[in-house]
């Protein structure tokens, strides 16, 4: 049986996933002049510190800057990427109040006055849906912020608006399309728009590779933000888990999931990192923060000289051209000072997929069965109920592909089956204690090195998902930190590596990726190509 990849994506090898070929709303526009609108942009590729000073010196206003995002949105991605789902009706009324602010004396700190979108799946209790991209929840106001919305608020940030994603975190089909949802539709890969932006964090990577907005926020259970990180050529940084908080965020895993920060520059993905991080009574993992947890910011262009970099090369085996770009990464490390050592997993760790996909379907039935209780206004109370939804709207709930994720999930006995209580003691032994703890040990390593993801496959609604392979899964299940840099491309397909160590071991990764990022400069602005069929 296939299964999603951000479940199966293997250390070892890439689990078989895939979508469709069809053309994309806005096809009709020469290829050219698509390319010239898409990148005609006053704002292109325009960091955080870029953008507060043009505030401080005046040149302009939070309202000003958020007015031309939202200008693009509508010019762009609701013509070509679909990657936004809805457009904040307070957005210039936050950042009017926030140039206030500004005039007044009062910088809350280098986020304020800086737009950000936000993943669907996460609550606002504001005029916006939170909607998991499904129909079921078309309606659903959430009656407050999530911890981390409040928090993004208080650092004086313009919540946007949201983004697509694939429905249900990409948590309902074996044979899903990724970045499709029902309320949302397709979001499309902005190199070729014929591709997968990957997901299930579709919008949010696709905005800022766009230059939609400088910063969006995605989740993850199992490559959900590193993937569309890498395909669409943005950092992106998967937190430990507990050091942001997951209360008002719909779930699959109580064990892996954590939303976190995606930019066009490490930099700016950390700044938005360290903005949110917290403790918060409503997610006990957070009580798991060490005392002196932070983010600390060195942001040192040699950061990499002494470094020891451990780098599992049997991952990127499932493609002679992403092994080819990786040695150019090992290269550019060397070349900066660091020493990359070859390093390769017990074979034990072949099981954790297995023992994995039994401690989701069980976490899943208990997570979205606590969602629906602590959100009585919802009409669904369990999630047979939203089994049933979906059978009654087949039509437009299901015209690609079914359920039968939803359906196992139900089927288990949540927490208390017994097949879980076993699964998840074998998860945490083979990820941390015999999977990264035991290899940054032993090795005396700074961190484990592997490529993110492949090149972007074409849509195909009809076949789903066919993903070949990527390097998220050690640290989605142990839950550890990992942050994903651009490191070169496939036919102008990006492809990231990725960079994960210990538990709270962020600050460490942040500053090898910034001098990695610095030293390799592989990030390439989006070509908005219809296909390449075209060039051929």
């Amino acid at each position: 049986m296939k299964r999603r990849h951000f479940i199966l994506s293997s250390m070892m090898a890439g689990a078989a996933l895939g979508i469709n070929a069809c053309k994309p709303k806005g096809q009709g526009l020469e290829e050219d002049s698509k390319s010239d609108v898409a990148n005609k942009f006053d704002l292109e590729e325009i960091t955080v510190q870029d953008l507060q000073n043009k505030m401080t010196e005046g040149e302009l206003t939070s309202e000003q800057i958020t007015q031309l995002y939202i200008d693009r949105i509508k010019k762009v991605d609701q013509v070509m990427t679909k990657a936004v789902v809805e457009l904040n009706p307070d957005a210039l009324m936050i950042a009017q109040e926030l140039d206030k602010e500004r005039k007044e004396g009062k910088v809350r700190g280098p986020l304020h006055g800086i737009p950000v979108l936000i993943k669907d799946n996460i609550n606002t209790g504001d005029k916006m849906i939170t909607s998991a991209g499904s129909l079921a929840f078309i309606s659903h106001k959430a009656s407050g912020d999530a911890f981390i919305i409040s928090q993004l608020r208080e650092a004086g940030m313009v919540l946007l608006g949201k983004t697509n994603l694939s429905e249900w975190a990409n948590f309902r089909s074996t044979n899903s399309s990724s970045g499709w949802s029902g309320r949302g539709g397709q979001t499309r890969n902005p190199y070729v728009l014929d591709r997968t932006p990957c997901g299930s964090s579709s919008g949010s990577a696709v905005a800022v590779s766009a230059n939609l907005a400088p910063l969006a926020i995605g989740t993850e259970t199992d490559g959900s933000i590193v993937c569309p990180s890498g395909i669409n050529g943005i950092v992106g940084i998967k937190p430990t888990v507990g050091a942001w908080s997951r209360s008002g965020i719909i779930p699959i895993s109580e064990s892996q999931d954590t939303a976190g920060p995606m930019a066009r520059t490490v930099k700016d993905a950390a700044l938005l990192l360290r903005a949110l991080v917290g403790k918060d009574d409503a997610d006990e993992a957070t009580n798991k923060q060490p005392d002196n947890f932070g983010i600390y910011l060195n942001f040192d262009e040699f950061a990499l000289e002494g470094s020891r970099i451990g780098y599992l090369k049997q991952v990127s085996a499932f493609d002679t051209r992403v092994s080819a770009i990786m040695d150019e990464v090992v290269q550019t490390l060397k070349d900066k000072g660091a020493d990359v050592i070859e390093v390769e997993t017990d074979d034990e760790l072949k099981q954790l997929g297995q023992h994995e996909w039994t401690v989701l379907q069980c976490e899943f039935k208990d997570g979205i069965n606590k969602y629906l209780a602590a959100h009585p206004g919802l009409p669904y109370k369990t999630l047979t109920d939203l089994i049933e939804f979906n059978k009654k709207n087949a039509t437009k709930e299901m015209p690609w592909f079914g359920q039968e994720i939803f359906e196992l999930c139900d089927q288990t006995n949540g927490l208390e089956d017994e097949k879980y209580k076993e699964s998840i003691k074998k998860c945490k032994e083979l990820s941390q204690t015999k999977g990264i703890d035991k290899l940054i040990d032993k090795y005396k390593l700074d961190a484990l090195m592997a490529p993110t993801n492949g090149s972007a496959w074409v849509i195909d609604f009809v076949n789903g998902d066919n993903f070949k392979g990527g390097s998220s899964q050690l640290a989605a299940v142990s839950g550890y930190p990992s942050v994903t840099v651009p490191a070169g491309d496939i036919k102008g397909l990006p492809i990231g590596v990725s960079f994960f160590g210990k538990a709270w071991t962020e600050s460490r990764l942040i500053q090898l990726s910034y001098a990695y990022e610095l030293a390799s400069k592989k990030r390439i602005v989006p070509a908005f190509k219809t296909s390449l069929l075209d060039e051929a």
